[in-house]
């Protein structure tokens, strides 16, 4: 036993001089069952991710060249896996279809084709709340506690413009007045701004590209796969870690459609948030947003959203409106210009180019912009 334990100390010491990296080799885990191109696919990935710097333990079917853990199913693999992680035999692991509890989603991370540039997508699966735009606000700081974990000290943040995009911007605004410092990214389209456009996607003009978990699961398929047909996801980094306030466990998703070279570049995410901590960050930007007012900020939303004004207003009389206010979410579009009307201000609803508009008439413009800010609706 003795000889044993000198043996691997040696060895330990060895990989450290070739590595430079003194501290405790880490393990990272990789589920091998699933996988719609096979478990010759999976084990092609994790060969290619072989390095000096971590290990890769195979749980489902093993293979001779890594430590393996036999199991039978899928399910039996995840129970393996949590065992693992839970006692700290393996820092993070890889896996397909895991089920995360309601507060927990992914942060899944791409490589853009117009710049080559990478960008995380938060969210990519699971529920971080059953409410839209609260789930958007809780992506922001998942997507901003991964991108520190991976060592960008100050990660830019946009919001994908997509339904909920102008109160998820609004509550943001408001964190940050409160004290939750983070950068917002500026669209690179002529009329700026922290909303960004389809282009900005493509540019990676963000670290962090804010985003519901639906949409952000469709535009990692079509990073992944926009080059192989679709059946073969050959970029990327996979839909990433499940990340939550209070969630210790490091799990990575990956797609069963999911290549090789995915596989191995999944494995490298995980060791880098390992290493990185993602956890410990998440629940330090949950602590900071909370003094920020986090929680009174999401009870507005939900006490808004269920006293949506019903009322039947009468409309003013009609004139000619040609004054655009943007800002104005989706969601409020309707309600918004109801307000304007018991004000006694003619508008319409409209969608210009960069999304929902409130029309009023040019002389009528500054009164209903302060009556639409203070009400909320817009910033």
């Amino acid at each position: 036993m003795s000889k044993k334990i000198i043996s691997e100390v040696l060895l330990e010491v060895a990989n450290a001089i070739e590595t430079g990296n003194f501290g405790k080799k880490l393990k990272v885990g990789l589920t091998t069952l699933g996988s719609e191109h096979g478990f010759e696919n999976l084990v092609q990935g994790a060969i290619l991710a072989k390095n000096p710097i971590f290990d890769i333990v195979l749980i489902g079917e093993g293979h001779k060249d890594f430590e393996s853990y036999e199991a039978r199913d899928e399910e039996e693999a995840h129970k393996i896996m949590e065992d693992l992680l839970d006692k700290g035999e393996i820092a993070s692991c890889v896996t397909m279809h895991y089920n995360f509890p309601i507060g927990v989603s992914t942060v899944g991370r791409v490589t853009t084709p117009a710049r080559g540039r990478e960008m995380l997508l938060a969210t990519t699966t699971g529920t971080s709340a059953t409410n839209r735009v609260e789930a958007m606000v809780r992506n922001t700081l998942y997507g901003i506690a991964t991108a520190k974990s991976l060592g960008i000290e100050n990660p830019t943040v946009g919001i994908a413009n997509v339904e909920g995009v102008r109160q998820v911007e609004k509550i943001l605004l408001d964190l940050k007045g409160n004290g939750y410092n983070f950068e917002f990214a500026t669209s690179q389209r002529a009329d700026g701004g922290s909303v960004m456009r389809g282009n900005d996607l493509l540019m990676a003009t963000p670290d962090v590209m804010v985003v519901d978990s639906l949409t952000g699961n469709l535009f990692m398929k079509v990073f992944s796969a926009f080059n192989t047909g679709g059946d073969y996801e050959a970029s990327g980094y996979g839909y990433g870690p499940g990340v939550g306030e209070d969630y210790d466990r490091r799990i990575l998703i990956l797609s069963r459609a999911s290549g090789s070279p995915v596989v191995a570049n999944a494995l490298k995410y995980a060791y880098e948030i390992a290493k990185g901590k993602v956890n410990e960050i998440a629940k330090l930007e949950y602590k900071k947003a909370n003094n920020a007012k986090l929680g009174e900020l999401i009870s507005k939303l939900k006490v808004k959203k269920e006293g949506s004004n019903t009322e039947e207003v009468k409309v003013p009389e009609k004139e000619v409106v040609t004054s655009q206010i943007s800002g104005v979410d989706i969601l409020d579009l309707e309600d918004a210009t109801k307000l304007l009307w018991k004000h006694g201000i003619y508008a319409e609803s409209g969608m210009g180019c960069t999304g929902p508009i409130v029309l009023v008439n040019s002389s009528k413009k500054p009164n209903a912009k302060e009556i639409l800010k203070e009400a909320g609706y817009i910033s």
